[in-house]
């Protein structure tokens, strides 16, 4: 009969369907909001790249379960189904809302299933449709990590329908049932921890359901079994037996559950839950008010709130406060509830047993009554409480629609229940559209939360809005004082908006209220591990003035002093050492990082960077290997390592250089360093056409991109395009009108392609007007002089070329031409040194005709921690070596075409000496 009563119709389920997408379907157009950032956004076990074993090692959030700041959750079934939305659609979140919203449906289903074992259909569908709209669910359903609930739900009421199949005919067990019951319990547990408790559901429908007794008939066969005159019942064996199977089963997955954290609770601080941390009465005068508070919710759910900690419900600390008549009518109400369930045998009385128990029964985790939660109420966690209000309800339903006289008024009250429910769902899901929704809707519930101040802050911080966001972290401080978080976010958008001062007097308050060390005693204060970011931030900040850089590697010792475990404050202050030029401390606060954590991509990164520092180009490239292990889109290790492989003059090197900077530039596609080294590679490589192509991408992103200007005119002088190069010359003078080897370039192409030999003086004119020495510009403006047939002139430049460069050969050489010429053919006698007398110069290995300008920009990442949300924010910092210097190393075939040229220029000179000479 039950099993018949239980079959959902086909109608029935598409009512559920149809009212639930009618709740339900603005949620689709929602983002990550809140703690979905965290779970989802910041979670990196969703990625595909980490090995699945990474979700049974971690948190709900992707924190290892071994470190003090991990939650404890530990969901991985429910990450696993973040992980499928991300494999199909990334971080699509209409895919995510999606799932939540099937599940949710899901559950409606199944408990319609099990409505109808204790309500009949009508009840049951009420029931049903009561769930379905109930505004307290959009939490659990609009929220994407709200989908914990959903799933656990679901395998919770499974268990429970699998556990009524256990009795079979004459009473006897159905083990088979019980063996599925215990599988999904596990299941249940596993995507969230109060699946656990649908086992004292069981327990309780085993006793007083299936074996129908009652607490009176209980109590007088134990006292007559205590007195010896009876003897326990088989039946009541049986139901002994299968309790006992039930509570081992719990027992065992309660001590892989404290395995699983290490025997470690959660750290949560006095802004989590401020009840938590106080004495005696208030802590349990409080924790008993939140009870008639959450029933309130359920009763009159008009006013929701996505946070209730902080100072949102302040601390009930007397018995004369007025609100602890609130607690006392609660407990009486369902003190009655109880006594009738338990002591009158009947229908009703069993209807309204099973109702409190999936109210109360689900709700004890968090409870606080048992241990300390991180959160003072939550409104996703009265998504299974809520079914067995939904009950009660409809069960009281019934019973007025029964009589006559109010069957109308019921039908009546019903229909807009339901309806206002479903409008105000419907409006709700509106505030989960975007975190500054959220949050703005919340402070017109609850004006004394400083968190909710703080967040509305953040929302608008990514936003860029600075200065309002400003208003909101300064109005959480005035709300809560001693907020060390709000004080970090007034002293960071104070960064922002460039007030050092201020945002530093707001550092040193929150640093001023952290709890002080005391001498020759562990610091073991219970702090949020993101609140020691005070000393990281304050850091990052007097460091930007180079006189203060000992003080601020002082405040990351202080730091690392407090918690020696504090991995951040390692990588911080082995930024700065490499700022002091102290690579080998560096070095030691790195490695240090790296025995907290190995499998940070960033930390091996940073040692790259280190290395780099050192000379040490093996150990560096080794380093960049190992984070692109650890994370192979590592944008800032395929660039650098890509460098450092170009850069090695490694020819085997080369293709995996140019696999790096492809993949690199797919991921940055605007970022014109990319293009360019690629251009380099393919200049190395001597594919002309490829380099002139990237050089091109990489010059339309920054058209004022200085080294791929001049590399791609010297790849035009190289390959006979020289007038070709002259544009893109003009540009680069443009935008850099000093720079010198665009000068030299210019002026030997109009010189020896165009024959404007007055464009060429130009040219060199104005470099010795930036650099009176640069010998090369000098020594061409002699040729220049040449040229013009000023003879006496070009001695005298020739003689000041000479003297900057004694040693050169070239230029004692054509300064004996010169007075050769002069003494043979006097005054009036002139000859002409051909317009490619520059090709002296092409003797140096810096010749312009050989020029290659190298832009190699090394990116350095810093990890700092400038906020209070616990999240690393990557900063790049940028060394500039040398903007326009030779490629290291040559290949032999580039060697060997260089000596051709030199050769060739010699054999010029030799014929330019014997015109000369005969003449």
């Amino acid at each position: 009969l039950l099993e018949k009563m239980a079959d959902v119709s086909l109608k029935e389920a598409a009512l559920i369907v149809g009212v639930v997408a009618a709740c339900y379907w603005n949620s689709l157009f929602c983002g990550f909001v809140f703690d979905d950032v965290s779970a989802i956004l910041d979670n990196k076990d969703l990625h595909p790249s980490t090995p699945l074993k990474n979700l049974f090692q971690n948190d709900f959030w992707g924190t290892p379960m071994s470190e003090e700041r991990s939650h404890k959750s530990y969901r991985p079934l429910t990450v696993l189904t973040f992980r499928l939305n991300y494999l199909f659609s990334e971080l699509n979140a209409v895919s995510y809302h999606f799932l939540n919203l099937v599940f949710h449906v899901v559950v409606c289903v199944v408990f319609l299933k099990v409505c109808k074992l204790f309500l009949d259909n009508r009840s049951s569908v009420v029931a049903s449709l009561l769930f379905a709209v109930h505004p307290i669910h959009t939490e659990a359903v609009t929220g994407v990590v709200g989908r914990a609930e959903l799933l656990s739900s679901i395998f919770f009421l499974a268990a429970f329908l699998s556990y009524t199949k256990s009795k079979g005919p004459d009473n006897t067990i159905v083990w088979t049932p019980i063996a599925v019951t215990v599988f999904l319990v596990a299941v249940a547990t596993l995507c969230k921890e109060q699946g656990i408790t649908v086992v004292g559901i069981c327990c309780v429908y085993e006793v007083f359901i299936a074996q129908g007794y009652t607490l009176p008939v209980l109590l007088d066969t134990a006292v007559q079994i205590l007195r010896g005159k009876g003897s326990i019942p088989f039946s009541m064996l049986q139901t002994l037996l299968k309790l006992i199977v039930l509570m081992f089963s719990t027992l065992l997955l309660v001590v892989v559950r404290v395995q699983v954290i290490q025997s470690q609770l959660p750290v949560f601080t006095r802004f989590d839950n401020p009840a938590a941390v106080s004495p005696s009465p208030a802590r349990q005068l409080t924790f008993n008010y939140l009870l008639p508070v959450n029933a309130w919710l359920l009763l009159n759910p008009s006013e929701l709130c996505c946070d209730w900690t902080m100072g949102t419900i302040p601390l009930v600390e007397s018995l004369l406060d007025v609100r602890n008549v609130a607690t006392l009518t609660f407990f009486c109400f369902l003190g009655s509830l109880i006594v009738f369930s338990l002591r009158y045998p009947g229908d009703s009385s069993k209807t309204v047993l099973m109702a409190l128990c999936l109210i109360v029964l689900p709700f004890i985790p968090a409870s606080n009554l048992f241990f300390p939660v991180g959160f003072v109420v939550a409104e996703r966690v009265l998504y299974v409480p809520s079914m067995g209000f939904c009950i009660l309800v409809a069960h009281g339903w019934k019973k007025l629609s029964n009589k006559s006289v109010l069957r109308k008024i019921s039908w009546v009250c019903l229909a807009a229940v339901l309806f206002t429910h479903a409008l105000k769902t419907l409006h709700r899901n509106w505030d989960w559209e975007s975190e500054y929704t959220l949050f703005m809707s919340a402070l017109k519930v609850n004006k004394n939360n400083a968190k909710l101040w703080n967040n509305v802050g953040h929302a608008l911080e990514n936003e860029k809005n600075f200065e309002r966001a400003l208003q909101f972290f300064i109005q959480a401080t005035q709300v809560q004082p001693d907020d060390i978080g709000a004080h970090m976010n007034v002293g960071r958008t104070y960064k922002n908006l460039n007030k050092t001062k201020e945002a530093e007097e707001s550092y040193m308050i929150a640093k001023s209220l952290m709890p002080q060390i005391i001498p020759g005693k562990k610091y073991a204060a219970r702090v949020a591990p993101n609140h020691l970011n005070v000393y990281i931030n304050l850091a990052n900040l007097i460091r930007a003035n180079e006189s203060r850089l000992e003080e601020a590697d002082q405040l990351y010792r202080q730091a690392i002093s407090m918690r020696p475990d504090f991995k951040q404050a390692y990588i911080s202050r082995g930024e700065l050492l490499l700022k002091m030029n102290k690579p080998l401390k560096a070095k030691e606060a790195y490695l240090r990082a790296l025995e907290l954590d190995r499998t940070n991509a960033d930390l091996w990164y940073n040692l790259a960077i280190v290395y780099i520092e050192l000379k040490d180009p093996t150990e560096a490239l080794k380093n960049f290997n190992r984070a692109l292990e650890l994370n192979p889109t590592h944008k800032l290790a395929l660039f650098n390592s890509a460098l450092l492989m170009q850069e090695s003059g490694d020819a085997r090197l080369r293709p995996e250089a140019k696999q790096r900077l492809l993949y690199y530039v797919k991921e940055e596609p605007q970022d014109a360093n990319g293009f360019f080294n690629l251009g380099m590679l393919a200049m190395d490589d001597k594919k002309d056409m490829e380099a002139e192509a990237w050089m091109r991408k990489a010059i339309r992103l920054q058209p004022n991109f200085r080294s791929a200007l001049f590399n791609l005119a010297l790849l035009y002088s190289q390959t006979g395009k020289e007038l070709m190069a002259l544009p893109v010359l003009e540009d680069l003078l443009q935008y850099y009108p000093d720079h010198t080897k665009g000068l030299i370039l210019k002026g030997d192409i109009l010189m020896n392609q165009k024959k404007d030999i007055i464009g060429a003086k130009m040219c060199f004119e104005k470099i010795l007007e930036l650099d009176p020495n640069n010998v090369q510009g000098k020594h061409n403006l002699c040729v220049v002089y040449f040229e013009e047939r000023d003879l006496i002139k070009a001695e005298k430049c020739l003689v000041e070329t000479l003297a900057l460069a004694p040693h050169e050969e070239y230029i004692q050489r054509h300064l004996n031409i010169v007075r050769s010429k002069i003494a043979s053919l006097g005054a009036m006698e002139q000859s002409s040194l051909p317009a490619d007398g520059t090709a002296a110069a092409e003797e140096k290995k810096n010749s312009f005709q050989n020029f290659k300008e190298v832009k190699n920009e090394q990116k350095a990442t810093q990890t700092t921690v400038d906020n209070n949300k616990g999240h690393s924010e990557n900063k790049k910092r940028t060394e500039k070596n040398n903007m326009d210097k030779e490629a290291p190393k040559k290949s032999t075939k580039e060697i060997k075409d260089i000596e051709k040229k030199r050769v060739a220029a010699l054999k010029r000179l030799e014929e330019i000496e014997r015109i000369l000479n005969g003449e």
